[in-house]
């Protein structure tokens, strides 16, 4: 099984890179966000306690998205591998996923980290706020703390994963084409050394 985390601040190309990875590895998108939804949906247990949480306006614990995550790898024992988005945003969840990916006989192959500069972020996301009718796109000062936000609490994840020699940065600027073959070199020179060995 090969596992990827695809990685950037809001507005690096993590969605549209994400869909393209998937069509071309046969990889199981893991979006946290995606994942709650579909627990609360189907009133799953972890469903009911998650709701609890956000109807609070608190955030969901870290256990009960990692209970997610373990449901969504074994309903899905055929699959090539999983690209992570969204997920782990801490140092605790990168190791509570990393102890649970173990349990199951696996591990992250790579944390494939988009770089991408704020100036470009900006422009990209106050671009996508004229279509996407997403309130938190259309406003300079809300981009601007949400990239600071990733900064401070999100970045040093690539710290933790760079430890163990998994995290590769990719320019994130360029076409998209650009970008996606740089990405799936990186995954082409690793799925070949994961076979080999």
């Amino acid at each position: 099984m090969f596992n990827i985390i695809l990685f950037g601040p809001p507005g690096s190309g993590k969605g549209t890179q994400s869909e393209n990875l998937i069509r071309k590895y046969e990889l199981k998108h893991l979006s946290t966000g995606d994942l709650l939804r579909s627990e609360i949906a189907n009133q799953t247990p972890l469903g009911i306690e998650a709701k609890n949480f956000m109807d609070k306006g608190q955030l969901v614990p870290d256990e009960v998205v990692i209970g997610m995550i373990s449901t969504a790898l074994e309903t899905n024992p055929q699959v090539q591998g999983f690209l992570f988005d969204g997920f782990p945003r801490t140092d605790a969840q990168a190791e509570a996923l990393d102890k649970l990916l173990q349990l199951k006989k696996t591990s992250i192959a790579v944390m494939l980290a988009l770089d991408v500069s704020e100036d470009e972020l900006i422009k990209r996301l106050l671009n996508r706020g004229l279509s996407s009718g997403r309130s938190d796109d259309i406003n300079e000062t809300v981009i601007r703390s949400r990239i600071h936000e990733y900064e401070n609490k999100t970045k040093p994840v690539a710290d933790y994963y760079a430890k163990f020699g998994k995290v590769v940065h990719i320019n994130g600027e360029g076409s998209v084409d650009e970008i996606f073959n740089a990405l799936c070199g990186e995954i082409d020179r690793r799925k070949y050394i994961d076979i080999v060995s």
